[in-house]
């Protein structure tokens, strides 16, 4: 299944719009994407080389990332951004002014 930056948006306004409360406040969301952030490095801690603790599973990165990616478009739509203009912009810069920062491979590989 594909789908756009602007979909995403959409099928999580439609979600968080059905409550009450709808969008949390920024810096709540930025808590939660700092949470949401630090499951990803015991994820990744787990996947290489740190032992879990007993009972605690190792984690799901992909899950885990999912989650980063939603508290990140509420954030966008609570601001009103498009995460799809952001991440071209993004793309854009880095691929001029880190052009030529890292060792190309040679063709072939």
């Amino acid at each position: 299944m594909s789908l756009t930056f602007a979909e995403a948006g959409e099928r999580v306004h439609a979600y968080v719009s059905q409550f009450e409360e709808g969008y949390f406040p920024p810096l709540l969301l930025l808590a939660r994407l700092t949470e949401e952030t630090g499951e990803v490095a015991r994820v990744l801690a787990h996947q290489n080389g740190k032992t879990p603790k007993p009972g605690e599973e190792g984690g799901d990165l992909e899950m885990e990332l999912a989650d980063l990616l939603f508290v990140m478009v509420c954030l966008a739509n609570r601001q009103g951004l498009s995460l799809e203009r952001g991440f071209t912009r993004m793309m854009e810069k880095v691929e001029t002014r880190d052009a030529a920062r890292w060792t190309k491979k040679q063709s072939g590989e």
